[in-house]
């Protein structure tokens, strides 16, 4: 069953499996950078075994003229080993149940163009593309 990380520990523990999906993160950095990101509504769940994070989502509720009130993840990713055993499923249905909760409209993400599993999966779980996601580096 997700759980919602609340203490430095938790969110520090979820810090190895978010690096595999955001190699870039330094550690030291890590706890920080979500106590920060918090303010801007943003939370991170995950799934523990065995005393250890094996998947995990960060997610935030807001609203816009679009689509309404809304649940966005940021984050969605289950460490390679554990991969296929229903953890991401699992997030996935914590998610939804949370934005129908929430009286969201719609729950969306954003996914890497060169992640294929991951779009097997997001179709598998009836997400759709809904539309194409543009950026451009301005640092």
């Amino acid at each position: 069953m997700p759980k919602i990380a609340v203490s430095d520990e938790e969110v520090k523990a979820c810090f190895e499996v978010m690096q595999e999906l955001r190699p870039h993160l330094v550690k030291e950095n890590f706890l920080g950078a979500i106590r920060e990101m918090e303010k801007q509504g943003y939370r991170l769940v995950y799934i523990e075994e065995s005393s250890f994070v094996v998947a995990l989502a960060g997610y935030r509720i807001s609203t816009n003229l679009f689509m309404g009130k809304n649940l966005y993840v940021d984050d969605l990713v289950t460490s390679k080993n554990q991969r296929s055993k229903g953890h991401g499923e699992s997030l996935i249905s914590w998610l939804k149940q949370l934005a129908i909760e929430s009286g969201c409209n719609k729950l969306h993400l954003d996914s890497g163009t060169h992640r294929d599993q991951a779009h097997k999966f997001y179709f598998s779980q009836g997400l759709v593309i809904a539309s194409y996601h543009f950026s451009k580096d301005i640092a």
